[in-house]
């Protein structure tokens, strides 16, 4: 493979951007590629490199790259003007589409990133109950906004500490981490201090540690402890809305949260999120309500444009879309798996509809630790290996591979086929 244009383009971007990339998840060594464009579900690197694409840009991307319908609406919005700072009938529209797919969403209000959304959905729930103490879990990630930048402490009832310098200790001391899939934990820790807990928040699939699945029926637990309590559960749908289902994992699990942050695919690969839920909650938002929330670029016309040619496209077509990417899903995961078991390799295979990852371990991965036991130098060496074959997963062993309506048949077998031989090499 040639590399030589990334080299020269990275050794200049390290001294103009920390770390030379933009995003910590974009780096890797010993240097990332710089991508020229991208189409379907192949990237295009400076180098004339051409990647089958796996990483999606993290998850937007349900119809692959440069899909036209999007490019085409943009395109003619954009002879509109860019943004105006009023109002515009698009969002209206927008908000009606979402509220008549999510299944608990009554009132929605639009923002420009799932950070942004988690960091009000938190801060109204804390407005909301009058309560300051918010419960998330290990390995879930909601953003880089103080709030949910935290580990968890030595025992269970230890509030969160800051990972990340520059976090005060004062901003996380009324989080609380608690491991995911332990039920019981949730349970001891609501009954204790369910006077002081505002709410609880959650990924309902973990797709920021890899892909880790509820078990045990521990969603629709996780909801009755928080509703018999009068706690407000949080569903974190950045990643999982519109794709495990056109109603996202509440609707794949037929589970009602009362708020619920979107993201990703929601924009159709613009910068868009939102975060709605019960309406006698949402109108407490300004300016309607006391609770502080705003932003310039805050349903700007041209990401609304792009979100709502997706969502009409994904609920047009649901009925062939999600069925199919299932299918895909579960064919990787056998596929991969019967190679694992041929390669006599510590491996497994996480997977929900289109989203999977292979841990290098013994173990089954349910929580946080199990998957912070996997052999992460073993997965540095599957990733480098598939890139030199033009293979592009995302470089961390915790996250998530993405399968888009652009990969075809050619596309996965290839994979398949490149995954095989790469495993029988690290054994």
């Amino acid at each position: 493979m040639k590399s030589q244009r990334s080299l020269d383009l990275y050794a200049k971007s390290k001294h103009l951007i920390p770390g030379g990339v933009n995003s910590p998840v974009r780096f890797f060594e010993p240097h990332p590629f710089f991508t020229k464009h991208a189409t379907g579900s192949k990237i295009y690197d400076v180098d004339d490199n051409v990647y089958i694409d796996f990483c999606m840009a993290y998850g937007p991307l349900i119809f692959g790259h440069s899909f036209s319908p999007i490019i085409d609406a943009v395109m003619q919005k954009l002879k509109e003007g860019t943004m105006y700072g009023t109002p515009t009938d698009l969002e209206l529209e927008m908000a009606e589409l979402i509220i008549s797919i999510i299944p608990s969403v009554e009132m929605i209000r639009l923002v420009n990133s799932g950070t942004e959304a988690t960091m009000h959905a938190i801060r109204l729930a804390r407005g909301y109950t009058g309560r300051k103490k918010i419960i998330k879990f290990e390995g879930c990630y909601h953003g880089a906004h103080d709030y949910v930048l935290v580990k968890a402490g030595s025992g269970a009832e230890t509030f969160g500490l800051p990972t990340s310098k520059g976090v005060l200790q004062e901003a996380v001391q009324n989080t609380i981490v608690l491991p995911y899939n332990n039920i019981d934990i949730l349970y001891e820790t609501i009954e204790k201090q369910k006077n002081d807990i505002a709410g609880v928040i959650i990924e309902p699939v973990i797709g920021n540690s890899g892909v880790i699945l509820p078990q045990n029926h521990y969603l629709e637990k996780v909801r009755k402890i928080t509703q018999d309590n009068d706690v407000l559960l949080i569903f974190d749908e950045v990643i999982t809305g519109f794709r495990l289902s056109l109603g996202g994992a509440q609707e794949y699990y037929n589970i009602k949260p009362d708020l619920t942050t979107l993201g990703k695919i929601m924009g159709g690969g613009f910068p868009i999120a939102a975060f709605g839920g019960k309406k006698k909650i949402m109108e407490q938002v300004s300016p309607l309500g006391e609770i502080y929330q705003a932003g310039t670029f805050s349903g700007n016309p041209i990401s609304v444009i792009a979100g709502l040619t997706t969502i009409k496209t994904l609920k047009n077509n649901k009925s062939s879309i999600y069925p199919d990417l299932e299918r895909t899903g579960n064919k990787i995961r056998k596929e991969l798996s019967d190679h694992i078991d041929d390669s006599r390799i510590s491996a497994h295979i996480n997977s929900i509809a289109s989203m999977f990852q292979i841990f290098f371990t013994d173990k089954p991965v349910k929580d946080y630790i199990s998957a912070r036991s996997s052999n992460i130098s073993v997965f540095k060496s599957f990733h480098k290996g598939l890139l030199k074959k033009e293979i592009f997963l995302p470089p961390s062993q915790f996250e998530t591979n993405f399968i888009s309506t652009a990969h075809n048949e050619d596309d996965l077998s290839r994979t398949v086929e490149l995954m095989s031989s790469m495993l029988k090499l690290l054994r």
